[in-house]
């Protein structure tokens, strides 16, 4: 039990002096730091990039099938979309930074 005490408080004093030796050894630490961030960067772009590279692509046995009653029902929701957007070339909107004209003035509104 007090083996791990000791071993605890050596621990404890050598990390409280961490900081400054960091500190006063900064080229060190810096090259320290960059190396490891280069190490870290090559494992990352190896993972990522090389040995995506290098594996096989999944085959698929079962063959893609087409919904025709999905494409159909997207097919009129584009056609309804399309008539409602070339309707719109067509309305009249009143201008809203230009106050009510004399002409709508004088109409009565129902």
């Amino acid at each position: 039990m007090k083996i791990s005490l000791i071993k605890f408080d050596r621990v404890k004093k050598i990390l409280k002096k961490l900081p400054r030796v960091l500190g006063e050894q900064a080229f060190l630490t810096f090259l320290v730091s960059l190396l490891l961030s280069l190490v870290f960067s090559g494992f990352i772009f190896y993972k990522y990039s090389v040995l995506v590279e290098r594996k096989e692509p999944e085959i698929f046995e079962k063959p893609l099938k087409f919904k025709e009653e999905t494409f159909k029902e997207i097919l009129k929701i584009w056609e309804e979309r399309q008539r409602n957007f070339e309707e719109a070339e067509f309305k009249e909107y009143p201008d809203p930074f230009r106050g009510p004209t004399l002409t709508e003035e004088l109409t009565p509104t129902p």
